[in-house]
């Protein structure tokens, strides 16, 4: 079994203070609006070239998982330090974070409710799996233990359920709304005769179809909620890792260790290209809010984004190692990422968490 987008990664770590809390007197200033990409005539290798990355220091080990709340006015971030930090990473001017405590693992990924921006799920190796309401965070909500390492999760676009995979592939599915605490509801596992490496794992827009990434390449697709096989996608000649639905509901994307990404027609489940500019197994993919650019990392040093329509690479962001995730901000121009520290010389410069893409409007 891979861990998810964490199945290359190496724990090694740096030694970098975390943030202060911010203090309960702080004032802030006015929210800046969220870039919003290029306009005019403005080329996109133009627009993202003058674009500022802000770097985020708090975890002290490497971060395995980023991703925005629904309003993206949160961004939540897991590391191998057993902790998760939020931070208000919209704006260029952040200089706090908040650290949420309680696993006693790595946090491997992490998920928002799409139907709330307040509701968080995080899943660790320690074998559970912690909601948080974070409007207040001293504590999580609730705990679901699980019989498996956690290693990717997923939460369903409608809200209703939380799918969490382990380490042994199998898939718990968590209802978040069982009073008086969520509960597992159901699992999933292969037969012994058809037994697959199970990675990243989501729900299509209208929650009718379950999908599975696989060690043999394919992306599995089942009925939900009977999890009866209905089809399979082949295009990866190798593990494949991840996976990613563009907001406009046209298309999905998954990226393997053949070093491809592949798009996927929803309708018409055909490949219609696929992106081969990285040179290492893809780890992460992202679509950014309106369909128009894919984001997708690897070992490689730069983060590559296609132009969705045409496949061709629009721009490459530099990287100081690997990149473990990636996610655009669900309303603009904003690319968070967290990467490797592997390969990097000098560690007390050497920050894992960053955001991508803030430019002035032009006036």
């Amino acid at each position: 079994m891979v861990y998810g987008n964490s199945s290359l990664f190496n724990n090694y770590y740096n030694h970098m203070a975390p943030l202060p809390q911010p203090p309960t007197s702080s004032k802030k200033g006015p929210r800046k609006p969220v870039p919003q990409g290029p306009s005019g005539n403005e080329s996109p290798e133009e627009y993202f070239a003058k674009c500022r990355t802000k770097l985020l220091n708090g975890h002290i080990k490497t971060v395995r998982t980023v991703a925005w709340n629904c309003d993206g006015r949160k961004l939540a971030s897991g590391s191998v330090d057993k902790t998760v930090r939020l931070w208000e990473a919209d704006q260029e001017d952040i200089k706090y974070s908040i650290k949420l405590l309680g696993h006693e693992e790595s946090v491997d990924q992490l998920c928002w409710s799409p139907q709330s921006p307040h509701e968080l799920a995080t899943a660790s190796t320690d074998k559970t799996v912690r909601f948080w309401d974070t409007r207040d965070v001293k504590r999580c909500t609730h705990v679901v233990k699980t019989d498996g390492e956690n290693i990717n999760i997923s939460w369903s676009w409608d809200g209703s359920m939380v799918a969490v995979g382990d380490k042994d592939d199998k898939i718990s599915f968590i209802d978040p709304r069982h009073k008086p605490s969520p509960v597992i509801v159901k699992t999933y596992a292969e037969g012994d005769d058809i037994r697959d490496e199970i990675n990243e794992i989501s729900w299509n827009h209208d929650c009718s179809l379950f999908f599975l990434t696989t060690g043999s390449g394919a992306i599995k697709i089942l009925k939900w909620p009977s999890l009866q096989p209905v089809h399979v996608l082949r295009g990866h000649t190798a593990n494949c890792y991840c996976i990613d639905f563009d907001p406009k509901k046209r298309y999905v994307a998954a990226g393997g260790a053949d070093a491809l990404v592949t798009l996927w027609d929803l309708e018409e489940c055909v490949c219609l290209r696929s992106f081969k500019e990285l040179e290492f197994p893809v780890r992460t993919i992202s679509f950014t809010h309106d369909g128009v650019y894919l984001a997708a990392a690897s070992e490689d040093e730069h983060i590559i984004v296609s132009n969705v329509e045409t496949g061709k690479t629009v721009y490459r962001i530099k990287t100081m190692a690997a990149t473990n995730s990636v996610a655009w901000h669900p309303k603009g121009y904003l690319l968070a990422f967290a990467g490797d520290e592997e390969g990097i010389q000098d560690q007390k410069n050497y920050i894992g968490l960053k955001v991508f893409g803030f430019n002035d409007p032009k006036e």
